[in-house]
């Protein structure tokens, strides 16, 4: 069997940037067990699948397909880079002639659509709620250290921990922050924890301007220690920084030794717009 797999880069518009995905596409029904067998194969944050959803489709004219993504360990039910990275694959190499494409996924429906030079992508938008902070207190200490933190908040839908760093940092001190995700596992105690976000609010007269806020993210419950750019976590933290800074059109930027730049627009029908760019670096085929 071969299967076309490509790696695209996100959320970036320089190679070897951004949050890389592999993106595979699929002609026929894959074995159930295969998915995971190759996504640990690519070892990457992310492998997408993309499926037609009926016999007659095509990747060129058909504007219609389902959507899996699947970590090295487990499948999960949303993944905004690698979403992207699916869009651009059809957009760009498949050509594919739609101005918009729908994924049937795990979390609904969601929608790309080109826009100048980069893509848009259509996302639920996530609430995150005030968190107690002795729930999670072994954690805060494994992942900030003595860190000041400003608050703390819990998306039930995601299951993501935001946790928002003092003001009073700069953006180095969340870039240069050791956070060994292995002992995030022993440490978080609640159970309902999956992902952790640490965040800080950019200083618009500092050297980094243009930037409303920054954030990293440890997922290391799925497999992944740090995800380079996360497109589903910003679906948490637009509704939290709309709420903090008054404004629904943001540009946040994710400084992981990587980094990349999303550009968010928050609707008013409980979705959110995040846009970006990427490059595709490999084309291939699986061979097996």
């Amino acid at each position: 069997m071969q299967i076309p797999i490509y790696t695209v880069d996100a959320f970036t518009n320089r190679a070897f940037s951004g949050n890389p995905a592999a993106v595979c596409l699929l002609e026929n029904d894959l074995d159930e067990d295969l998915h995971q067998k190759i996504a640990t194969e690519m070892n990457l944050s992310e492998t997408a699948f993309i499926r037609k959803l009926n016999p007659g489709d095509d990747f060129t004219r058909s504007s219609r397909f389902g959507l899996r993504w699947f970590t090295p360990a487990s499948e999960i039910p949303l993944c905004g880079h690698a979403t992207l990275a699916s869009a651009a694959v059809l957009f760009h190499v498949q050509k594919n002639t739609n101005s918009v494409l729908t994924f049937v996924t795990l979390s609904g429906e969601l929608k790309a659509r080109q826009a100048e030079d980069h893509i848009v992508l259509d996302l639920p938008h996530y609430l995150a709620y005030p968190q107690a902070l002795q729930e999670v207190q072994e954690l805060l200490k494994v992942a900030v250290g003595d860190l000041i933190v400003q608050d703390v908040r819990y998306s039930p839908d995601t299951k993501n921990l935001l946790v928002c760093l003092s003001d009073t940092y700069e953006r180095s001190v969340l870039e240069e922050l050791q956070v060994r995700a292995q002992n995030l596992l022993s440490a978080e105690k609640t159970g309902k924890v999956k992902g952790l976000i640490l965040t800080l609010k950019a200083d618009s007269s500092g050297k980094h301007k243009g930037h409303d806020f920054y954030s990293r993210y440890f997922a290391p419950w799925y497999g992944v220690l740090e995800d380079p750019v996360c497109g589903s976590a910003h679906a948490v933290l637009s509704t939290y920084w709309s709420e903090q800074l008054g404004k629904k059109e943001m540009l946040a930027y994710q400084c992981s030794r990587r980094g990349g730049e999303l550009k968010i627009s928050l609707r008013n029908d409980g979705r959110v717009d995040i846009a970006g760019h990427t490059v595709i670096v490999l084309k291939g085929n699986l061979i097996f």
